[in-house]
């Protein structure tokens, strides 16, 4: 779902910026979906390009590649269908999926970046911790 390697060599780039720049991608990836939704609503072609290309862009720039790509083919099945005009019907299932992998990579963010969540995890804060050999013979 997330390229961890990458989502921390983007974090370690943009230094103290990253969860203030993340948290533009949340809002505006928030924004993106919803207006491929409604252009999907309202049989506007046209209106799925823009959001759709915005959002391939930011979800690369994280290591969210699965989000990318659906954000691509569906920026690139409207761009075609612009071109020979028709309505791209054949979007709905991917609109549907990609709703469901931006909430997922929300959540994979979130714990990430939130270290209350981070403390939540199993085997995090009051675990005891087996063979701790300080102070031990």
């Amino acid at each position: 779902m997330v390229d961890w390697v990458h989502f921390e060599k983007s974090r370690a780039e943009l230094g103290p910026g990253f969860i203030r720049i993340l948290s533009y991608f949340r809002e505006d990836g928030a924004k993106s979906v919803m207006a491929i939704e409604q252009a999907m609503h309202e049989q506007d072609t046209v209106a799925l390009v823009i959001p759709a290309h915005t959002l391939k862009g930011e979800s690369r720039q994280f290591g969210a590649e699965p989000l990318a790509e659906v954000a691509e083919k569906i920026e690139t099945v409207a761009r075609f269908c612009i071109e020979t005009h028709r309505f791209p019907d054949e979007l709905v299932p991917d609109v549907v999926e990609l709703r469901r992998l931006w909430s997922r990579t929300i959540e994979l963010f979130d714990k990430a970046t939130n270290p209350l969540q981070s403390r939540a995890a199993p085997g995090g804060f009051g675990r005891k911790v087996a063979n701790q050999g300080f102070g031990r013979i």
